[in-house]
């Protein structure tokens, strides 16, 4: 997947964008940024998108900021043990 800007994960998770300007500013995600002119562009990877999703579905469900940014890193980690174990291995 090719790295995504604002509106893309605004309309694709439909997260409102202060929060998810909040979750940058909180430090829970970093998309590349690219200054084109006087604008600032953020661009957002796979993995960010991921993130922010799994976030917004945990502070939907009334958890604070930092306890769905916690459950949604361990979800991602348990994610990447389970494709290495699954994925591991000789070819």
């Amino acid at each position: 997947m090719k790295a995504l800007g604002t509106a893309e994960v605004l309309q694709m998770i439909d997260i409102p964008r202060s929060k998810l300007y909040y979750l940058e500013q909180k430090g829970y995600i970093s998309p590349r940024k690219k200054v084109i002119g006087e604008k600032a562009y953020r661009f957002y990877s796979a993995h960010d998108v991921e993130k922010i999703g799994l976030i917004w579905t945990h502070l939907r469900r009334g958890l604070r900021y930092r306890v769905a940014y916690q459950m949604a890193t361990e979800e991602l980690r348990d994610s990447v043990r389970i494709s290495v174990k699954v994925g591991g291995g000789k070819p």
